[in-house]
């Protein structure tokens, strides 16, 4: 349950994904999917700084984005 748990966190914290206003269809299945592939990829992270600064910083930096995708 603890890693459940501090996946779910993760995704509440970073993308508000309990305020999620997506219902319809498959729509919610497909973004839980990305959202899941995105914490993945910033989970590959070094150093220090927070899951959230790390997406955030991936969305501004395209240099940085490849440097977390590029294995």
């Amino acid at each position: 349950w603890a890693i459940e748990n501090g996946l779910h966190w993760i995704l509440d914290v970073t993308f508000h994904d309990d305020q999620s206003r997506i219902r319809t269809a498959h729509a919610p299945e497909n973004m839980l999917t990305v959202r899941h592939i995105a914490v993945n990829v910033a989970a590959r992270k070094k150093g220090k700084d927070s899951m959230r600064l790390a997406l955030k910083t991936a969305g501004w930096d395209d240099d940085y984005l490849v440097r977390l995708v590029a294995p």
